[in-house]
């Protein structure tokens, strides 16, 4: 079997990692963003082309202020920083979720690091924030409607179209991390096929090595989507 075209991740385990180490809570998500980075390149090195990874969800407002303006401060830091990085290993930035809740300056940094990485050949990373799987295909259908399109009528392929995904291929693996065994609302689209792995590793902890566990796993799946 070959190797997945899409692999997804729910990054999970950063704060109780961070514990763990004996660190502030906090910093389990910075070491949580270093590992994004470095599992998206030993993915697309494997010749994977497409990387997403669950960053922050709509339920993730409820957290504290503290740690939600750490979250945020540590990608725009990371999107000012890392963007020369991506443009010269080829690597495409895209965004999934809903922008208009975030701040005029995350929001300019996305926009910039899109355009300036969209010519990257060498591999996808899809950054969900403030995602959420079952308000996207909501959010889809009102441009639908607001278009003018007939939603008796409407295809999975226009409804597909309509979303922040619109150009993310289906997932064919899901990795979450931590032990936790749900999709957390997490591109249910796209995972409609998904072939799921758990596994007990907290984030910060998943290996080179974890990986090619995972897609050893996966090649030795039967999948028959459906038939």
């Amino acid at each position: 079997m070959p190797l997945p075209n899409h692999v997804a991740v729910i990054v999970d385990g950063n704060r109780r990692w961070a514990k763990a180490q004996g660190l502030p809570t906090l910093e389990g998500h910075r070491a949580g963003y270093t590992r994004v980075k470095e599992l998206a390149r030993w993915l697309f090195k494997r010749g994977v082309g497409w990387a997403s990874f669950y960053l922050f969800s709509r339920e993730n407002w409820s957290r504290s202020a503290e740690e939600v303006a750490y979250l945020f401060n540590l990608l725009d830091e990371g999107l000012e920083r890392d963007i020369d990085d991506f443009v010269r290993d080829g690597i495409r930035l895209h965004f999934a979720g809903s922008r208009s809740e975030l701040k005029p300056r995350t929001q300019e940094l996305m926009r910039g690091a899109e355009a300036a990485t969209a010519g990257g050949t060498k591999g996808n990373i899809v950054a969900c924030v403030n995602y959420g799987g079952q308000q996207e295909i909501v959010e889809g259908v009102r441009r639908l409607a607001e278009a003018g399109a007939d939603l008796k009528n409407v295809t999975a392929e226009q409804l597909k179209a309509s979303l922040s995904t619109a150009t993310v291929p289906p997932v064919d693996l899901m990795i979450r991390s931590s032990g936790e065994q749900r999709t957390s609302n997490f591109l249910l689209w796209e995972l409609a096929y998904a072939e799921l792995y758990f596994t007990p590793r907290l984030f910060p902890d998943f290996s080179e090595a974890d990986l090619a566990e995972v897609l050893a796993w996966y090649q030795k799946r039967n999948r028959r989507f459906g038939t």
